[in-house]
């Protein structure tokens, strides 16, 4: 921005308008400032819009103070330096304006070009009828472009500006955002807290558990709504621990027939899939993304481990259970434990039917009819008691 400045000022130093000729064009800057406004209007669709009404009548303003600030400037009696400061102000605060409604700085770019060459035609004009001559009109010329190109500097920074402070406190809302998610935060404080990261709520949310280290690879295939935390993850009410690499994504309607989509865009990857849940109430499936990830490693679908995450819920409550419902294994040797538990597990989730015990243990039938003779002398008429039966499945349920 400081070679733009030395420039405009050199050049404004080299044009020095006399007091005559500066009044001329003065006098005509309201009727500039509309031809102007009318020309961007027309040839930059971004602003049709927002110049009409009375929003329409504060940018002319806006231009007018443009305009006269530029016509101080090239005047011989200007003070170095001070005009040129109060325009650059303005164009920096315009960018910022525009960040803050939204709108590409490009926009004001094709605006400022459009408007500067509306001015040049209509000022050169006046220029000339006030009597300048071709060098003095050729200095006039560059020293408009010049400054125009210091305003879109000006924007340009104030945009960015405006965008980086706005992203920044984004980020913050959405971090803020899902923190509150995952520890089960109240409705009103959910829906104030998206309200103030401008995130829009999805029918559902769905959470997936990935390494830190991968989080951004992965959140680049999902949804772009998706949420994402990092540091400091809370660790669920009795779901075990997170691990101090882990990073959570909240990914947007991925519940029914689009689940499959989800675990096709993650296959390959390392992630414990959570089920879905509606958007206040994710703090659930984080919960059971957490748990999931404790039983299996690679790419976890807890929807698909329900048995497995029902049965350790309460790990010491299955300790408990396994050693009461498996003590008769107690009397014979491990190896025969082992065997014998194995059968036994076919047979009751196979109901019976000593063929097919036998081929999913690769035994002949009469190993399977020996054995299950062992078992009914180790557990006598338990077996024939559904509520025992019932505990015995589930001690030897698959760890």
């Amino acid at each position: 921005m400081s070679d733009n400045v030395g420039r405009t000022a050199q050049r404004a130093a080299d044009l020095a308008l006399d007091e005559a000729t500066v009044s001329s064009l003065r006098s005509h800057l309201p009727r500039v400032a509309r031809l102007v406004v009318a020309e961007v209007m027309e040839q930059v669709p971004a602003y049709d819009v927002p110049f009409q009404g009375r929003m329409g009548r504060v940018i002319e303003k806006a231009v007018q103070v443009s305009l006269e600030s530029f016509v101080s400037l090239a005047s011989s009696a200007a003070p170095r330096g001070g005009p040129l400061g109060v325009g650059v102000s303005a164009a920096s605060e315009l960018g910022r304006a525009e960040a803050r409604n939204g709108r590409p700085v490009e926009a004001l770019l094709s605006a400022y070009r459009v408007g500067a060459g509306a001015a040049w035609r209509e000022l050169s004009v006046e220029a000339i009828a006030a009597g300048a001559d071709a060098a003095t009109l050729g200095r006039f010329a560059e020293l408009v472009f010049t400054y125009i190109d210091e305003l879109s500097a000006a924007s340009v920074a104030g945009h960015n500006q405006q965008t980086s402070s706005a992203e920044r406190d984004r980020i913050v809302h959405l971090d803020r955002l899902a923190r509150g998610l995952l520890i089960g935060a109240g409705e009103a404080e959910l829906e104030s807290a998206a309200a103030a990261a401008h995130w829009t709520a999805p029918r559902t949310l769905t959470a997936v558990l990935v390494p830190r280290g991968r989080l951004l690879t992965t959140a680049g295939v999902l949804d772009p709504r998706t949420l994402t935390l990092t540091e400091g993850l809370p660790a669920p009410d009795r779901s075990g621990d997170t691990g101090p690499d882990s990073a959570v994504l909240l990914v947007p309607d991925s519940g029914g027939r689009s689940r499959q989509r989800l675990l096709e865009l993650l296959d390959g990857r390392d992630a414990a899939i959570g089920p879905a849940r509606p958007w206040l109430l994710v703090h659930e499936s984080y919960a059971r993304a957490v748990r999931a990830r404790a039983l299996r490693d690679g790419l976890v679908d807890a929807d698909a481990l329900l048995p497995e995450l029902v049965l350790h819920a309460d790990p010491t409550a299955l300790a408990d259970l396994r050693a009461a419902a498996l003590a008769p294994f107690e009397e014979v040797g491990e190896g025969a434990a082992e065997r014998l538990s194995e059968t036994l597990r076919a047979w009751l989730l196979l109901q019976g039917r000593r063929e097919l015990v036998a081929e999913s243990l690769h035994v002949h039938p009469q190993t399977v009819r020996y054995r299950m003779n062992q078992v009914r002398d180790l557990y006598g008429e338990r077996l024939d008691d559904p509520d025992e039966v019932l505990a015995i499945l589930l001690a030897l349920g698959r760890s």
